[in-house]
């Protein structure tokens, strides 16, 4: 007969002598109830064996398992990693362990995962909705476990949010812009479909220039990856705004690298042909050229705020949804400047 090479816990009671009753409750803290010698010879067994028991069984045992699922559209983004980092932080304060599934932005990989993690049996769930398809937020409505989502909203679909306080961040983005003396504004978004962030971002701005006649407000939703429409649509803004100070506000991250790029290929120097500023703070946004202007995101707190809002909701609050604004912080670079 092959012996297991994992100890057991039979194997610590017959190295210590009892049964395995004692051991139990030796590992379950109920170290009052065993004598000195006893809890002895099994402290001295575990050592000698090695023994470390399962923390998923015992947790199943207990009816609770500590475990969190992180659902992400796409670990790449920048933002996604930050996001990741104050879970990260939140978990090991409140003693979970975090299951990260990346989908890649594949709807068929969502419901897989959803799955997954529901065999696991996780007690609860952060997603992290940036860049995520609708197709793949409905089917999250499928699921009945406690739930918070990071930076999107999903219409009909009543659930905890934590995000960006996205009319102060593009009011205060917008506003930067005009007081810089830019007269054209073009604010650049992937398309809005039904994601509430890029339209309130949007429509934010487009309320903050209305207050400023005098200067021209346009935007555009351009694909992530096309950049043909997406040199295109640069190339008009700029040839339809002749004579006049003009500026870019991109959306989020992703997209203000593709908009680097395509002003290089255009031959357009942010910060004298053009102004940029980008929503999301990027690690190369300070080297490129004379630096790019950023709304930052707490994008840390933000992931802290939604763990501890799912085990709010794991321990047993019951009241109404609530939805965590954070503030932005814009941080001026040479782009915008005069």
């Amino acid at each position: 007969m092959v012996k297991s090479s994992r100890p057991t816990i039979s194997d610590v009671a017959r190295a210590a002598n009892t049964g395995k009753t004692s051991v139990s409750r030796y590992l379950n803290g109920e170290q009052n109830l065993l004598s000195d010698d006893l809890r002895q010879r099994i402290e001295q067994a575990i050592a000698r064996l090695d023994y470390r028991p399962s923390q998923m069984a015992r947790g199943l045992k207990r009816g609770r398992t500590r475990l969190i699922g992180l659902i992400i559209a796409d670990i790449t983004n920048p933002y996604s990693v930050d996001v990741l980092s104050g879970i990260e932080a939140a978990c090991r304060e409140q003693g979970f362990t975090p299951l990260v599934c990346n989908t890649n932005n594949e709807i068929n990989q969502e419901q897989h995962y959803l799955d997954l993690l529901r065999s696991y049996q996780v007690e609860g769930i952060v997603v992290n909705a940036v860049g995520m398809r609708e197709e793949a937020l409905n089917r999250l409505q499928q699921s009945a476990l406690p739930m918070v989502l990071i930076d999107r909203k999903i219409p009909g679909f009543a659930c905890d949010m934590v995000g960006l306080d996205n009319n102060q961040a593009a009011t205060t983005a917008t506003e930067h812009l005009v007081q810089q003396g830019f007269e054209a504004i073009l604010f650049l978004s992937e398309p809005l479909g039904t994601v509430n962030t890029r339209r309130e971002r949007q429509e934010a701005f487009r309320r903050t220039l209305s207050r400023y006649p005098h200067v021209r407000a346009e935007s555009a939703g351009v694909p992530l990856h096309d950049s043909e429409t997406l040199d295109t649509t640069l190339r008009q803004f700029h040839a339809s705004h002749r004579g006049m100070r003009k500026a870019i506000i991109s959306a989020n991250g992703a997209l203000t690298l593709q908009v680097a790029r395509a002003l290089r290929r255009l031959g357009l120097n942010w910060g004298s042909d053009v102004g940029l500023l980008g929503f999301d703070e990027l690690e190369w946004a300070e080297l490129a050229g004379v630096g790019i202007t950023t709304l930052k995101q707490p994008t840390w707190q933000i992931g802290y705020a939604a763990l501890e809002q799912v085990v709010s909701r794991i321990e047993g609050n019951s009241e109404p949804v609530r939805e965590q604004n954070f503030s932005g912080e814009l941080i001026i670079r040479g782009s915008t400047a005069r």
